[in-house]
C-alpha cells in the first residue's frame, strides 16, 4: 500500500497558479491605489469570530453557510462569511480610536459554504469600501462614484450600476399590508434577473396573493428612464418622501459627473441581506448576464448596534474578486500576467555566482528588476526558463567578461545583442529596451 498521500483540494476550495495570482494582484494593486486617491485607509480583521458575533443578524440562508466548530478551548467560533459584519463588530470595538467619519477598504478571504458555480466558490476573496460615521446622499453617492472609477482604472467601462432604495420599497409593502413577509418578498424579488418576471410572479402569489403579485410587478420594473422609474415607485410607494428624495439626489449628481449611461435605477434590487436600510447597489456586465453582480453593497444604518449602544450608521459595497476575474476573462480583459522580473543574469559558472549578484544588485538599485539564475546549466535552458517567465532581457557574463569587468546584454524577445558593455551601460541598455517596450505596450 502506499504511503503517498493524494494531494487533493476540497470542494469549492481551489490553489491559485502564478499567472492567475500576478493578475489577481494587479488588479488589487489598481483598486487599492483608487481607495486610497477618495481617502479609504485599509484595515484587517481575523478569520475567525465568535459564532454569535456572525449570526447576530445574518439572516436567512446565512446560518447554514458558515463554516462553525468548537474550537480546542470550547468556543463556538465560524469562518467570516462576508467582512461587513467583522466590519460592524471592529467599529463597535474601536470608536474611541477611530475617527468619523472613517473611510476604509479591506482586501481579504471569506469562506461560505454554499453551492459552487462559475466565479463562485467556498473560499473567495471579497474586496469591501465603506464609509461610516455619517448617514447623507454625499456618503451614498461617494460609494457609487467609486464603483465607477475603480472599474474605469481596471479600464473596464462596460459595467451597469444598479440602485435602488430599501427604505422606498419598505414603504411600499407596508402599504400593501405584506411587511411582514419583506424578507420572503425580497429573496423573490431578487431572483428576477434570473428566472424571469412570470416566475417571480408566481412566487409572489404564493405570498401574497394575486394582487397584490402584479402590484409587486409593477413597482420592480424600470421605466425607459431612471426619472420615470422614480415618478413610478414614488407613486406607488405612497407619495415622495426623504427616501426618495435621497434617490433623486443621487441620480441627479450621478448625471452631473457623467454617469448616467451607467448609473440605472432599478427598483427590483434589493438585497437580500436584512440588515441594509437604504440605498442598495448591484454592478453588471450586460453581455455577461449569466456571471451575475460583481459588486454589491449598500446603507446599513443599524447593524453596529448589535455591538454598541453608539449609533455608527453606515454605507459600502464589495466587489468578488473571483467572479470580477471570471468576467473579466470572458471579455478578454484580464491584465497580462507578466512574472514581474525584467533581467535575467544567466549564470555561465557556478564560481561566478557573486559576481552575478553583484549585477542583479545594481540593476535592482537602478530600478529594475533583475533575478540570478541559480546553477550553471545549457544556456537552451536558462533561455527556455526566460521565455517561460516572459522576462525580455537576458544578461550573459562569463569568465573573460568577468576579468575584463564587461558583460552582454541579449534582448530576448529580438534576439539581437550588444556585448562588451560596462554594468551601467548595460543598465541604461536594459532601460532603454523596457521603456521600449512599455511604449509598444501601451500603443498597444
Amino acid at each position: 500500500m502506499s504511503d503517498i498521500i493524494q494531494p487533493r483540494v476540497l470542494k469549492g476550495f481551489r490553489d491559485s497558479l502564478p499567472s492567475n495570482e500576478i493578475r489577481r494582484k494587479h488588479i488589487q494593486s489598481v483598486l487599492e491605489h483608487t481607495f486610497e486617491l477618495y481617502g479609504f485607509v485599509p484595515i484587517d480583521t481575523p478569520i475567525l469570530e465568535y459564532t454569535e458575533v456572525l449570526l447576530g443578524k445574518g439572516g436567512g440562508d446565512t446560518d447554514k453557510q458558515i463554516y462553525r466548530f468548537t474550537d480546542n478551548g470550547g468556543r463556538d467560533i465560524a469562518m467570516r462569511f462576508d467582512l461587513t459584519v467583522p466590519f460592524a463588530r471592529f467599529m463597535a470595538g474601536h470608536a474611541s480610536e477611530l475617527y468619523l467619519p472613517f473611510k476604509r477598504y479591506h482586501i481579504a478571504k471569506v469562506f461560505r459554504g454554499e453551492n459552487t458555480q462559475r466565479g463562485r466558490y467556498r473560499e473567495f476573496i471579497q474586496c469591501d469600501f465603506d464609509i461610516v460615521g455619517v448617514d447623507s446622499a454625499a456618503a451614498d453617492f461617494e460609494i457609487l462614484l467609486l464603483k465607477a472609477r475603480c472599474f474605469d482604472h481596471l479600464e473596464v467601462p462596460d459595467v451597469r450600476f444598479h440602485v435602488a432604495h430599501r427604505g422606498v420599497f419598505n414603504r411600499f409593502l407596508n402599504k400593501l399590508g405584506a411587511a411582514d413577509r419583506s424578507v420572503e418578498i425580497m429573496r423573490a424579488v431578487d431572483k428576477r434577473s434570473k428566472i424571469g418576471d412570470e416566475e417571480v410572479r408566481n412566487l409572489l402569489v404564493e405570498l401574497v396573493g394575486s394582487t397584490a403579485a402584479d402590484e409587486l410587478l409593477a413597482y420592480i420594473r424600470p421605466e425607459a428612464t431612471n426619472a420615470a422609474t422614480l415618478t413610478t415607485i414614488s407613486r406607488l410607494a405612497g407619495g415622495g418622501d426623504e427616501d426618495t428624495e435621497r434617490l433623486g439626489t443621487v441620480l441627479e449628481w450621478s448625471d452631473k459627473l457623467g454617469l448616467s449611461d451607467r448609473v440605472v435605477l432599478d427598483p427590483s434590487i434589493t438585497r437580500g441581506l436584512d440588515y441594509y436600510t437604504g440605498i442598495v447597489y448591484e454592478s453588471f456586465f450586460p453581455q455577461l448576464p449569466e456571471i451575475g453582480s460583481v459588486c454589491s453593497g449598500g446603507r446599513y444604518n443599524d447593524l453596529a448596534s448589535l455591538y454598541t449602544k453608539q449609533h455608527i450608521p453606515g454605507v459600502g459595497s464589495s466587489i468578488g474578486l473571483d467572479r470580477l476575474m471570471a468576467a473579466l476573462e470572458e471579455i478578454d480583459k484580464l491584465p497580462p500576467a507578466r512574472a514581474g522580473v525584467d533581467i535575467l543574469v544567466l549564470c555561465m559558472e557556478e564560481r561566478l555566482i557573486g559576481r552575478y549578484h553583484e549585477i542583479a544588485e545594481y540593476l535592482r538599485g537602478a530600478g529594475m528588476r533583475a533575478e540570478v539564475y541559480p546553477e550553471a546549466k545549457k544556456l537552451s535552458a536558462q533561455f527556455s526558463y526566460a521565455e517561460k517567465r516572459d522576462i525580455p532581457i537576458g544578461i550573459i557574463c562569463g569568465s573573460i567578461e568577468a576579468e575584463s569587468g564587461v558583460m552582454n546584454i541579449k534582448n530576448l524577445e529580438t534576439r539581437e545583442s550588444d556585448e562588451q558593455l560596462s554594468l551601467e551601460e548595460a543598465a541604461a541598455k536594459a532601460r532603454a529596451i523596457l521603456q521600449r517596450k512599455s511604449h509598444q505596450n501601451y500603443g498597444a
